[in-house]
């Protein structure tokens, strides 16, 4: 195991591709004057193309503030975060959001799912902006729902579902877009332990199949130790950066 503090490990020598995030000197303050508070200070971070990495801290530690700028919803205030080799900071709003839509898939502890559309119509909805025809949208929605396991269920509501097969649902709608990079805001938080250990496997398994970088923004001891990469905030800095 290796283990470094305050800055993030330099790439593997020999490592050429673009980086799926790179931060440099990143700070977010919120407010100014005397009520302005230092959401995180100075954080240094890359994340290589199909890595998985878990983002731990207490509450108040900035995951929630570094989870933001990692999906391009929100901007530093110093500092540069770059995703996919782009730079956040220069990009117009309508250039953050077809970023979000084409290069970031998001899971949500809530699921987020529409409750008055089926399971497929909640996956099949997030590609209707992408200019995907109709037909080609129900197939490749059919194809992730059977992908993870839930085939038989794509014509019900989510108040019909299982809290897993819901956030099963979630992962099936975040792959829709075939993003290069999977964002997972406790995905395992509203689950039994036995559930989130299955959901947390299919997200590492279907990660890998597609060759996705995996982030897990978490507070669970079991999605840490799962994790072969876990970096830790406290008080918004960057405080270890281990490697197993």
């Amino acid at each position: 195991m290796q283990t470094t503090t305050g800055t993030a490990p330099a790439p593997a020598p020999g490592k050429q591709s673009t980086p799926a995030y790179e931060l440099t000197g990143v700070s977010k303050v919120y407010g100014s004057g005397s009520a302005a508070v230092a959401a995180l200070s100075d954080i240094d971070l890359r994340v290589e193309p199909r890595e998985v990495l878990a983002i731990v801290g207490a509450s108040g530690s900035g995951k929630t503030t570094l989870l933001q700028l990692l999906g391009a919803l929100d901007r530093p205030s110093a500092g540069t975060v770059r995703c996919d080799g782009r730079d956040i900071q220069s990009m117009g709003e309508g250039e953050l959001s077809r970023l979000r839509r084409d290069t970031i898939g998001f899971v949500f502890q809530q699921f987020n799912l529409i409750p008055t559309l089926t399971a497929r119509q909640n996956v099949e909805l997030v590609a209707a902006s992408t200019g995907v025809p109709a037909a080609a949208r129900v197939a490749r929605a059919a194809e992730l729902l059977g992908s993870v396991g839930l085939s038989e269920r794509a014509g019900h509501l989510p108040s019909q579902l299982s809290g897993g097969e819901q956030q099963r649902v979630a992962i099936a709608r975040a792959l829709m877009n075939r993003p290069r990079v999977i964002l997972a805001d406790e995905p395992t938080g509203n689950l039994d332990s036995a559930t989130g250990a299955d959901v947390l496997a299919l997200l590492q398994h279907v990660a890998a199949d597609n060759g996705q970088t995996l982030v897990l923004i978490t507070h669970e001891q079991a999605v840490t130790e799962a994790a072969p990469r876990v970096v830790t905030l406290r008080d918004g800095r960057l405080i270890s950066d281990t490697r197993s």
